[in-house]
């Protein structure tokens, strides 16, 4: 059941701002948006939200657009990832911060403040989208927070429905 998430000040973006939008897209994943896709820009909660056919898009983070789960789940990106073991599923569902030791594998050009995917290791689905605080090869063998969470499977971003 979605839970109800309002969204004020929603306006269409013109051309010229969808393809700022989609660059930032690109410059953090390489992942490639229709550009010639409607895209409605919004506020959530002092969020700045990104909607485009009725799902969200994309947030911004501190001057960054961070992409949805949803969006990651359709365009799977090839770099910028963290596995976890099976075990840190349910936290991470729950919105908790990924911790060294669930880590089994991440991308070796993760740096400190990237903002990276999370997926489990059975099937490589996302879970949860953060920011690094150590690098990729740190992460696997660190112990501590490694990737501060912003966006999780179950979180309010995840239920929406337009």
């Amino acid at each position: 059941m979605a839970t109800e998430l309002r969204v004020r000040r929603r306006s269409r973006l013109r051309n010229k701002e969808v393809s700022v939008v989609a660059s930032k897209i690109f410059e953090a994943f390489a992942i490639a948006f229709d550009e010639k896709q409607a895209l409605d820009a919004g506020d959530y909660d002092k969020t700045k939200v990104y909607i485009a056919a009725g799902r969200i898009l994309a947030f911004d983070h501190d001057g960054k657009v961070v992409p949805s789960l949803r969006f990651i789940l359709d365009n799977p990106p090839k770099n910028k990832h963290v596995t976890v073991d099976m075990g840190a599923v349910k936290f991470l569902c729950n919105g908790a911060d990924i911790m060294g030791p669930g880590i089994v594998n991440a991308d070796a050009s993760i740096v400190a403040g990237d903002i990276v995917w999370v997926r489990e290791e059975k099937h490589s689905k996302p879970l949860a989208i953060g920011i690094a605080l150590v690098s990729g090869p740190e992460m696997v063998r660190g112990k501590g927070k490694a990737v501060l969470s912003l966006h999780y499977v179950g979180d309010s971003f995840w239920e929406f429905e337009d």
